[in-house]
C-alpha cells in the first residue's frame, strides 16, 4: 500500500509510537486509514490549508512541524489499536499523553497567523 500522507509519512509515526507499537497498528496499511483525516483536522484548526502549501514547497526546516503535529496525532492511534502490545499501560499511556502534548503545541503555533506568514515564506 502507498505512503498516502502529504506531510506525514509511516515513518515519521511509527517512530512516534515507540518500538513497543504493534507491528500491525503501525503499518503504512493501517496509518494510511486516518493520516489525511489527521492531516484535514489539522488544516481545519489552523484555518490554514497546509496541505497544499506542504506540495507547493516549503522549506523543511519550517515544514516539520507540520510532520510533528500530524505524526504525533497519528502516532495516538497506533497506540490505542493495541495498548497490549506496550510492556505496561502505563507506558502506553505515557506516550499518548506525550504525543498529544506535542501535537496540541505544534498546532498552537500554526495558528498564529504570524507563524504562517514566516513558514511560507521562509
Amino acid at each position: 500500500m502507498a505512503d498516502v500522507g502529504i506531510y506525514t509519512k509511516s515513518a515519521d509515526i511509527q517512530a512516534r509510537a515507540g518500538e513497543n507499537a504493534p507491528a500491525v497498528s503501525k503499518a503504512v496499511a493501517a496509518t494510511d486509514v486516518y493520516v489525511l483525516n489527521v492531516e484535514s483536522l489539522i488544516n481545519s484548526l489552523t484555518r490554514f490549508n497546509w496541505s497544499d502549501a506542504f506540495t507547493a514547497g516549503l522549506n523543511a526546516d519550517v515544514g516539520g512541524i507540520l510532520t510533528e503535529a500530524s505524526a504525533c496525532l497519528c502516532a495516538i492511534y497506533v497506540i490505542m489499536g493495541d495498548m497490549n502490545a506496550y510492556t505496561t499501560r502505563i507506558e502506553a499511556e505515557d506516550l499518548i499523553n506525550v504525543n498529544r502534548d506535542k501535537a496540541l503545541f505544534a498546532i498552537s503555533i500554526l495558528r498564529d497567523k504570524k507563524v504562517q506568514k514566516f513558514i511560507q515564506e521562509a
